[in-house]
């Protein structure tokens, strides 16, 4: 299963302290919901864990992440993420492009990404796959924002503020995807 993801967030600083943070990829790992870099093993590649909780299921990855790119002229960074289910019955890879671009006295994060999934992990089907995304990315873009106003205010930036999935926005969204078809689909 393929989920393909292209989301835009406004961030609360100049694109070239957006660009600074963007570029460390141990603290960008440190943004994303469940995810922990683990290790460096050289300037480009990286092995790391994630692990997502959904209710009563946890799914734990471990994997490595690739700099594939880093285009400084048009803040662009690519990125490939592999990896493997701790009981190795589920699969994950991810290709993600993220670029700053300015907006004045602020920036935006454009992220654009492929994920594949296999084995149980792409049991969760792809409408659920989407809202579970969706909720690790907007918890992600709310701690890589805090990293980089503390970035830009040279103060040393606070830890993230969710160090796991928050499993209660995730169930919330599922319910009210779930309702949203359910509406839609007799309106049509």
């Amino acid at each position: 299963m393929k989920v393909a993801l292209e989301k835009v967030f406004p961030m609360p600083s100049t694109a070239d302290v957006a660009w600074q943070f963007l570029q460390n990829i141990e603290g960008i790992g440190n943004c994303m919901p469940g995810a922990k870099i683990t290790e460096r093993v050289d300037e480009k590649n990286y092995k790391g864990t994630v692990t997502v909780k959904v209710g009563p299921a946890t799914m734990s990855f471990k994997g490595t992440v690739e700099v594939k790119d880093i285009d400084v002229g048009t803040r662009t960074l690519r990125i490939i993420g592999k990896g493997s289910d701790t009981t190795g019955t589920s699969g994950a890879s991810m290709d993600l492009v993220a670029t700053v671009q300015a907006t004045g006295q602020t920036c935006e994060l454009v992220g654009k990404s492929e994920v594949a999934m296999n084995g149980k992990a792409a049991a969760f089907g792809g409408r659920m796959m989407d809202t579970i995304a969706e909720q690790i990315l907007k918890q992600f873009s709310a701690n890589f924002a805090s990293q980089v106003l503390a970035l830009q205010a040279h103060e040393a930036a606070p830890a993230p503020t969710h160090a796991e999935l928050n499993s209660l926005a995730l169930l919330w969204a599922i319910i009210r995807d779930w309702f949203r078809s359910i509406f839609f689909s007799k309106s049509t």
